[in-house]
C-alpha cells in the first residue's frame, strides 16, 4: 500500500535517504551537524572551482535511492520521474525563481539511440509539469561520445568531459542573461555539471545552478 499514485511504500521510504538539514551550499552533499546562517562548503568544493552558483540534490545515492536511479536510467522505469519531480522541488526550492529555465544534462546521440530516452530529460519535463517553469530539453548537445565515467577518478572525469558539451546553435536566443537550473540523475564528481555550466556561461547565461536526483557522497 502507498499513500498516493507513484508513491513509495513504507519499507522503501524507510530505506531511502532523503537529503536535508545541513548541506554543502555548492554541491548539496549532506553534513553532520546544524546549519548556521552562513553557507557551508564541503572539502571538495573548497578545493575544486565549481563554475555554478548553488547545487542541490534530493537523495543520497545509496540503498533504495540508488536502486531507483538505476531503474530510471537502465530499467525503463520512466514512472519514477513523476515522484522524483516532487523530491526535486523540495530539494531545489531555494534555487528556483519565476524566470528559471530548466535544462537537462544531455546524452550523446549514440547513447540516446541505444537507451531510447534521456533519464535527465524525463526528470526535467516532470519537474516542469509540476512547477510550470519553462523547460528546453535540447538546449545542450553532447558533442563527444565519452565512454562510461563509472570507476574513473575525479581528474579523469573532468579531463574526459572538457569541451564535450555545447549549446544547440538554434537555442542560443533562449539563454542570454537567463537563470538556468541544470538537471541530472546523479552527481558524483561534478564534472558533467561543470561542462554543462561552462557551455551555458559561454553562451551568455545568467545565474546557473545545478540539481540532481541523487548525490554520491564519500560515505555512500
Amino acid at each position: 500500500m502507498v499513500e498516493s499514485d507513484f508513491g513509495l511504500c513504507g519499507s522503501c521510504w524507510r530505506d531511502t535517504s532523503f537529503i536535508g538539514g545541513t548541506i554543502c551550499d555548492t554541491c548539496g552533499v549532506p553534513f553532520a551537524g546544524e546549519q548556521g546562517q552562513d553557507a557551508l562548503h564541503c572539502d571538495d568544493c573548497l578545493v575544486i572551482a565549481r563554475p555554478w552558483r548553488k547545487g542541490r540534490a534530493a537523495l543520497a545515492y545509496n540503498d533504495t535511492g540508488r536502486k531507483m536511479v538505476l531503474a530510471l536510467k537502465h530499467g525503463d522505469r520512466a514512472d519514477i520521474a513523476r515522484p522524483a519531480a516532487l523530491w526535486l522541488i523540495a530539494a531545489g526550492r531555494d534555487i528556483f525563481d519565476h524566470d528559471t529555465l530548466l535544462v537537462p544534462v544531455p546524452l550523446h546521440w549514440r547513447r540516446l539511440l541505444k537507451r531510447r530516452y534521456n533519464q535527465s530529460a524525463l526528470l526535467t519535463r516532470a519537474l516542469a509539469r509540476e512547477t510550470g517553469m519553462e523547460v528546453c530539453p535540447d538546449l545542450l548537445v553532447r558533442t563527444v561520445a565519452t565512454k562510461s565515467l563509472e570507476g574513473l577518478g575525479r581528474e579523469q572525469r573532468f579531463e574526459m568531459l572538457q569541451n564535450a558539451i555545447r549549446i544547440h546553435p538554434k537555442r542560443k536566443n533562449l539563454i542570454k542573461n537567463r537563470k538556468i537550473v541544470l538537471v541530472d540523475d546523479v552527481m558524483t564528481s561534478g564534472a558533467t555539471f561543470a561542462a554543462a555550466t561552462e557551455a551555458c556561461q559561454r553562451a551568455g547565461a545568467g545565474d546557473v545552478c545545478v540539481l540532481a536526483l541523487a548525490r554520491v557522497a564519500k560515505d555512500a
